[in-house]
């Protein structure tokens, strides 16, 4: 029983302090490091947290957390939070918005809302992203760690379509780009048939903990409509980043 009480302990500090480390744990909850170490291990095991932006010594909650404390919590939850926010961001633009949070080096949809044009995207909750081919993913790689956007780039980076993003400069310039504007566009470089337009959101340090986007068949994506859903998804993004904050 013991075990089983340090471990939830474990998790609800790493829940108020994400991310952290097992020295800062074992500190806060007077407990010897060991017996945090194997509570994070237990943890991770389980699928409850993820070593933070790929740092193996320090830690932060996953999806399954989130997704558990959003039922328990209701509105008070990221998705709770999220969803009116959501709604109207769908209402304004009449397209697919998408709810996503970046997790072991991936995008995540956690909450999805249709359009009700009979042409639209699909895509499953639960489905994961790459980060420097998806408007998601680059929304929040342009508010990342610059330590974490170089270990990226140091490997080779997947090319999906013709227009996938591949030469680190390129990326790098893009997310410049990203940072001026406020919104990150996916035209067709995960999937050719698909578009987005991407803002992220940003948590009590500043760090980026989620992402909101408009996705449309690439045939939706035009010299008009890429801006017009850039400002809209901007503003939604700014909205709920205040709300959390």
């Amino acid at each position: 029983m013991r075990n089983v009480l340090n471990t939830l302990r474990v998790l609800e500090e790493v829940a108020a302090r994400q991310p952290i480390g097992v020295g800062e744990l074992a500190r806060v909850l007077e407990l010897p490091k060991s017996t945090v170490q194997r509570a994070l291990i237990t943890l991770d095991t389980a699928g409850w947290i993820r070593p933070a932006s790929g740092e193996v010594t320090r830690w932060a909650l996953t999806t399954k957390a989130l997704a558990v404390g959003s039922r328990a919590g209701g509105d008070l939850g990221l998705r709770g939070m999220a969803l009116p926010i959501m709604e109207n961001l769908r209402r304004h633009t009449e397209e697919t918005i998408h709810l996503t949070v970046p997790e072991d080096g991936k995008m995540v949809l956690i909450e999805r809302l249709e359009t009700d044009k009979p042409v639209r995207t699909n895509m499953a909750l639960g489905h994961s992203l790459p980060l420097h081919a998806s408007a998601n993913g680059k929304a929040v790689l342009a508010h990342s760690n610059p330590e974490f956007v170089r270990q990226l780039l140091v490997n080779e980076l997947p090319r999906y379509t013709e227009t996938t993003i591949t030469d680190p400069d390129q990326l790098q310039a893009e997310l410049s780009t990203i940072r001026d504007t406020g919104y990150a566009v996916n035209r067709g470089e995960w999937r050719s048939d698909v578009g987005a337009v991407a803002a992220v959101v940003l948590g009590d340090t500043g760090q980026p903990i989620a992402s909101l986007s408009v996705n449309v068949p690439f045939s939706r994506l035009t010299a008009k409509t890429e801006p017009a859903f850039g400002t809209a998804v901007h503003k939604a993004a700014q909205t709920l980043t205040t709300r959390l904050t």
